[in-house]
């Protein structure tokens, strides 16, 4: 079987497995409802919301917008670097696309299809797309722990509390230790494929005559591409700077959304600094993929965060949390749902059926 009939094969098998993850959904919002409903009003949740600054609501939109040309041209420079010049319009739909897939398909398929699409539409080979995509996570999330460790200080030099309780601290644990696991992994890898030990070569005779040469020719290659950015240095430095500058929109995103619902009274300084923490920790709850999109996950933590660094009430906090997950989730699935019709992209697509190529002028 080869790669592209793989790739397909596993998105058919995710695709079977959506009630599973629904479940887990279904769970954790439970308990997350249970919970909230014995320390919270939930009508104060409701009001906040309703009651939201239109004007700091609709320039967190817009922001949150503007991020996605910024991550289609962070997706172009690091596919440079791998010797394939993409312009940045294919690349940013194509990052749409996969990411709105990603809400609503388990198990972060939409990856799968990202990399199906560049195979399909740009004769891109999946080992390579793959590699793209395992490299723009590491960046993304050395680029998250980067503004939760700047955010963490700003409130450490302030003397704000933090923790004032168990369950904050514990999440707030919790979430640092997945993020920094997922790092060290990467970075593992990183240097594996930076390494001038021949261990590719190694591997390959060992297993050449084999049945696992077709599992290992494509995991190689997987490699070479990784270590082509890990060796280049200049290229770390320019995409980790993209990367800081589009989760640094996500962190704006959702300053914005505490602005509409705190009504100017907190200092900026402390909304910056909250608003930075709990996106950081509230993304690296969502590392793990137990709930679809990480519903109920992304809440949770940024809820706890909130409340525990800053004087924000509970019912604000949930609510600037449920508000700015939403923004952004509309937003994708609104961008990436236009896409997928104007490029005829569906489950027949990702099963094989070439949709009609689209010209290169049609490039959004």
């Amino acid at each position: 079987m080869d790669v592209a009939s793989s790739t397909r094969a596993v998105l058919r098998t995710v695709r079977t497995n959506t009630g599973v993850q629904l479940l887990g959904t279904i769970i954790i919002l439970a308990i997350g409802t249970v919970l909230v409903a014995r320390s919270i009003d939930i009508s104060t949740v409701i009001d906040a919301i309703v009651d939201a600054n239109p004007v700091f609501v609709g320039a967190a939109i817009g922001i949150y917008a503007l991020s996605w040309p910024l991550r289609g041209e962070r997706y172009r420079r690091l596919l440079v670097v791998m010797d394939r010049p993409l312009s940045v319009g294919f690349l940013t739909a194509t990052v749409f696309l996969s990411q709105a897939a990603n809400l609503i398909v388990p198990a972060r398929a939409g990856d799968g299809l990202r990399a199906y699409l560049l195979n399909d539409r740009r004769e891109v080979p999946y080992t390579l797309g793959v590699a793209s995509l395992a490299v723009e996570r590491l960046f993304d999330l050395v680029a998250i722990l980067a503004l939760g460790v700047a955010a963490f200080l700003a409130v450490l030099l302030s003397g704000t509390s933090i923790a004032t309780t168990e369950l904050p601290r514990a999440g707030l644990a919790g979430a640092t230790a997945v993020g920094m696991i997922a790092v060290g992994v990467s970075a593992v890898t990183v240097g594996l494929v930076r390494s001038d030990r021949p261990i590719a070569a190694a591997v390959r005779a060992r297993v050449s005559a084999g049945p696992l040469s077709r599992v290992v020719d494509p995991a190689l290659a997987f490699a070479r591409n990784v270590g082509t950015v890990a060796a280049d240095r200049r290229a770390m430095v320019d995409i980790g700077a993209w990367s800081l500058v589009v989760w640094a929109l996500d962190v704006i995103t959702a300053i914005a959304v505490l602005a509409a619902l705190t009504g100017g009274g907190p200092s900026v300084w402390l909304l910056v600094v909250v608003g930075t923490f709990a996106v950081s920790v509230g993304n690296l709850a969502k590392v793990l993929p137990l709930s679809q999109g990480g519903i109920g996950l992304y809440e949770a933590a940024f809820t706890g965060l909130v409340v525990a660094v800053s004087p924000i009430a509970a019912s604000t906090a949930l609510a600037a949390a449920i508000l700015d997950h939403a923004i952004k989730n509309v937003v994708t699935l609104v961008g990436g749902g236009a896409i997928a019709l104007s490029w005829n992209v569906s489950t027949a697509t990702i099963d094989g059926n070439r949709p009609p190529e689209e010209p290169e002028s049609a490039d959004i």
